[in-house]
């Protein structure tokens, strides 16, 4: 559209040189014919656009706002109309204590009041697109900056409104998917009233006070040694039990002897004995007597 002013710009010089007295009057025909090409190619330059893929355009006439959307391609348009193009992919905003993670610099998390008084500081991620039929509600009622004016502000009250309802460990630990889950349902009813569509909430860490963390952690310690003193608990029971078998083992075998043993038992182990003997390297030699009671002779 700039050319097509740059154009008529020139036809009026082209006009008004023609009414000047010579020697310019002479450039009044080729300023002219300069203007009326320059006006032509930026008309022809004005009615086509080309809305890149991954986007959509809004229509803006006199101001007023169109409805209709321009999808990604090639588009003949009204040479006097704007166009404001949206992007229609999913976006990430990050809100991060790390320096420069975020969209923001410097310390950019979300620092919340848990129900038990303490500070709880979350790092959060949210994954959102714009909505291609909202787009000139956007236009018209937000405007290009809904990024600041709808993105940051929704995340971070949802944030802090449903933190209050939990307590800091509980945020840390147990209750921290029921937590995110809250955030989601919340984020996407406000979100989908402005044209835009949540994709995902993402609570990317949780920081506790440095006093719940001490505790936590002695916590932890606590639990740890209570376990590893049930493991030695049962080693020892297994061990007592073992000892109580083997006991009632030799407090049998001795019953036994003290009832009596036959003569074959008695020969038996008589002859395991000498078994035992003959195998020992201390003894040489073995001899055994007419009622079967060895004598061994050794070297030593």
């Amino acid at each position: 559209m700039f050319i097509a002013i740059l154009g008529v710009i020139v036809l009026v010089v082209g006009i008004v040189l023609k009414r000047s007295p010579e020697p310019a009057g002479r450039f009044s025909g080729t300023a002219t014919v300069v203007g009326l090409v320059i006006v032509a190619v930026g008309l022809l330059l004005s009615i086509f656009k080309v809305i890149d893929p991954g986007k959509v355009g809004v229509q803006t006439l006199f101001g007023k706002v169109q409805d209709n959307v321009l999808e990604s391609g090639l588009h003949i348009i009204n040479p006097l109309v704007d166009i404001t193009t949206f992007d229609i992919q999913t976006q990430t905003y990050t809100m991060s204590a790390v320096n420069n993670e975020g969209q923001k610099e410097g310390d950019d998390a979300i620092r919340v009041l848990s129900s038990d008084g303490l500070e709880v500081t979350i790092d959060l991620s949210v994954l959102y697109k714009v909505n291609p039929e909202k787009a000139p509600y956007i236009m018209q009622n937000i405007g290009e900056t809904y990024i600041d004016k709808i993105v940051r502000p929704v995340a971070r009250t949802a944030i802090r409104d449903n933190a209050v309802n939990y307590t800091a460990v509980d945020l840390y630990s147990t209750k921290r998917q029921e937590f995110q889950d809250k955030i989601n349902r919340t984020i996407t009813t406000s979100f989908s009233k402005r044209g835009l569509e949540l994709q995902q909430i993402l609570v990317r860490n949780i920081t506790l006070p440095a006093s719940v963390r001490a505790s936590i952690e002695s916590k932890i310690n606590a639990e740890q040694d209570a376990q590893k003193m049930q493991f030695v608990l049962q080693k020892e029971r297994q061990e007592a039990e073992r000892k109580r078998v083997e006991a009632q083992g030799i407090a049998d075998y001795q019953k036994i002897l003290s009832t009596g043993l036959s003569d074959k038992q008695l020969q038996y182990e008589a002859i395991k004995a000498q078994k035992e003997i003959a195998l020992s390297p201390n003894a040489k030699v073995i001899i055994i007597g007419g009622k079967g009671n060895p004598i061994m002779l050794s070297d030593k």
